[in-house]
């Protein structure tokens, strides 16, 4: 097997070229996502829970402390439900590199192509929730802050800069982990088992780990957003 790290299997439709291998992951972990809530919700009870409602309410509480701590009872609606979704796709996503059909279902997150898209999703919603917070003189306002002559720095920072950093953390640590679990998987097989358990296990810690980071980001922006509307209408 020849390892070639972004290969992609393609299909075209309308002109477009579309990557089977990510439609397949995303529409994977979505499933999964879909289906445990739905799951969860149906069954949830407040006198016995199950292990799943447990973990999700813990889950919840977690993103609603994160969103309290940076924007308090500023928050905007809809952050909260978007943190919460948001990290579970991810995890679910990222943790489909440690499934042994990785050639057939590969995590989506180590492709550019839907970590970008999400990243610019997350982005223009901060600038929605920006302008609505403090207007748009205020928001305008904003770049000139602390001196004009930034002004142009602090617009490719915020257009520019974090989407491709919230993306490219995210996508360069998926895509390292991947490339390294077939790199292990070339090793003999009678040392095949414990390098590859051993790599996949840290695989699914760095899964984890980056649906985290990725999610406080998020939360991080949004607060400073809002922070940045109450400064301006005092």
């Amino acid at each position: 097997m020849i390892i070639e790290p972004g290969h992609h299997s393609t299909f075209e439709f309308l002109g477009l070229t579309f990557n089977t291998d990510t439609l397949i992951g995303t529409g994977a972990a979505g499933s999964i996502v879909l289906g445990a809530g739905l799951h969860m919700a149906r069954h949830a009870s407040a006198g016995r829970p199950s292990k799943l409602q447990l973990l999700f309410e813990t889950f919840v509480e977690w993103v609603q402390h994160q969103v309290a701590e940076q924007m308090g009872v500023r928050a905007p609606r809809g952050v909260v439900q978007l943190g919460v979704t948001t990290f579970a796709f991810l995890l679910i996503a990222n943790w489909l590199a440690a499934l042994p059909t990785e050639s057939v279902v590969p995590s989506p997150t180590a492709d550019v192509n839907l970590v970008y898209p999400m990243a610019l999703l997350v982005i223009i919603w901060v600038h929605v929730v920006s302008i609505r917070s403090k207007g748009v003189r205020g928001y305008f306002r904003h770049f000139r802050e602390p001196y004009a002559f930034l002004a142009l720095n602090e617009f490719v920072i915020q257009y520019f800069g974090r989407p491709v950093s919230l993306a490219l953390r995210l996508w360069g640590n998926m895509f390292a982990g991947g490339l390294m679990v077939m790199v292990v998987g070339r090793l003999p097989a009678y040392v095949l088992w414990l390098p590859t358990a051993a790599w996949k296990l840290f695989d699914m810690f760095i899964g984890l780990l980056q649906a985290l980071i990725f999610t406080v980001l998020m939360i991080i922006y949004f607060g400073e957003a809002v922070a940045d509307g109450e400064e301006t209408s005092r």
